[in-house]
């Protein structure tokens, strides 16, 4: 029933991903969410984030911010983080910003995980399209009040999948 908002995996943070294990399968593009999933809501790129975008270059990956934010938020992080592509106002889940991100990376759907926080938003439309998804933990509890009511419904949903996942 919820397996359309299932992802296609989970870690505690965006941090502790093997993406070196991921490029070796194959993957070349990686789409992030911002807010929450690299730094809490609002916040600039911090050391981390830029350190983290700095290894995923080396490492060859094709990187793109896609989010809900509108363009000055996305284009300073952006900037800050040293992303060359981002998509904001990307109406997730709509599958429009994540193609749109795919094809400013040159990648395509074998090729490409999507990471963020949310499932009815981030997961969902990474499913949608057909990319691989990973949810991470978000990193701050202090939401807006729209994300905090989603973040109810998500722990049913997040039951059911660690159910599954455990069988």
């Amino acid at each position: 029933m919820f397996q359309k908002f299932y992802p296609s995996e989970d870690w505690a943070s965006v941090y502790e991903i093997p993406f070196e294990q991921y490029y070796k399968q194959g993957y070349r593009g990686l789409l992030f969410d911002v807010d929450n999933t690299l730094v809490t809501h609002g916040s600039p790129a911090d050391q981390r984030a830029k350190e983290l975008f700095g290894r995923l270059k080396r490492i060859g990956y094709e990187v793109c911010l896609i989010s809900n934010n509108k363009e000055p938020r996305v284009a300073s992080f952006s900037k800050d983080a040293g992303i060359d592509y981002y998509i904001f106002k990307a109406n997730k889940p709509s599958a429009k910003g994540y193609l749109q991100g795919m094809e400013k990376m040159g990648t395509n759907k074998k090729n490409t995980i999507f990471i963020g926080d949310q499932i009815f938003t981030d997961v969902y439309g990474a499913n949608k399209v057909g990319i691989k998804s990973i949810l991470v933990k978000p990193i701050h509890p202090k939401e807006e009040i729209q994300i905090v009511l989603k973040r109810y419904l998500e722990r049913i949903v997040l039951r059911e999948y660690k159910r599954k996942k455990n069988r």
